[in-house]
């Protein structure tokens, strides 16, 4: 997607991203730079956050690299409070970190499904726990507050050998929807992006090789998401004037029937 924001409509905000040492939450840490946002990527994967910083102060952005696990709870609450230290309270979460495994459910890969439910659900919360505080307190100071969090398509539709994994962002695009009600009224915007196929990495993570080969095959067949496509999505919702809450985006590939 060629960039449709100009300017540094985000100058001024700190922006905390997890899962952001690869795909959509690395491509949108670069994006949010640019546009004039300290950066805070969080992730398990040092060496990878440490690219996505050095490409940042490159290109003349302010960037922090803070390792972290978002399932320990207290690990993420430390994590905060360094971002406080540092830059400021956040007013700008992409709560971005995720995992898919693909399994029929009579497989009954219980530890599959503890991992997801432990990410997509345990995980996104301990952000929110951690970082709420800033973004109210962002809000009650007159500024844009934003907790955006990623979905998926797979949330609303029927798709096999997905139950757990779509049952993990059915809860995630709900919860959303009733954050907002509960934060609306205090200048807080929540929303969610729920992204059709993206190429990430994540063939080499749904755990089944024949899986693997076969989103491969489909990222292949056709013209499908980039990073870069989120990353602007997820940016033009937070540079809105705070009084707009683009709540709920569902971004498909124009070509992708499911």
């Amino acid at each position: 997607m060629p960039p449709l924001l100009t300017g540094t409509p985000l100058s001024g905000r700190v922006a905390v991203l997890s899962g952001a040492s690869s795909g959509m939450g690395a491509a949108a840490a670069e994006r949010f730079a640019v546009l004039g946002a300290s950066v805070v990527v969080l992730a398990r994967r040092k060496e990878r956050l440490d690219d996505v910083v050095r490409r940042v102060e490159e290109a003349g952005g302010k960037a922090l690299a803070i390792a972290v696990d978002v399932t320990d709870r207290a690990a993420v609450q430390v994590a905060a409070d360094r971002v406080a230290e540092r830059f400021g309270k956040s007013d700008l979460v992409f709560n971005n970190a995720g995992v898919q495994i693909v399994s029929g459910i009579e497989e009954l890969k219980i530890d599959d499904w503890q991992r997801q439910i432990d990410l997509n659900i345990s995980g996104l919360m301990n952000v929110i726990g951690a970082f709420l505080p800033h973004l109210t307190d962002s809000a009650a100071e007159g500024k844009p507050a934003d907790l955006i969090n990623t979905s998926s398509v797979a949330a609303t539709r029927i798709l096999p050998r997905l139950s757990v994994y779509s049952g993990t962002k059915a809860y995630i695009s709900q919860l959303t929807r009733l954050l907002r009600v509960e934060l609306g009224p205090k200048m807080v915007r929540v929303a969610t992006i729920e992204p059709g196929m993206v190429d990430t990495e994540l063939p080499d993570h749904v755990g089944n090789a024949d899986t693997s080969r076969y989103i491969a095959a489909l990222l292949n067949d056709i013209d499908v998401l980039q990073g870069a496509d989120i990353a602007e999505t997820v940016a033009f919702m937070a540079a809105l004037p705070r009084h707009v809450n683009l709540s709920e985006i569902t971004v498909f590939p124009t070509a992708q029937a499911l």
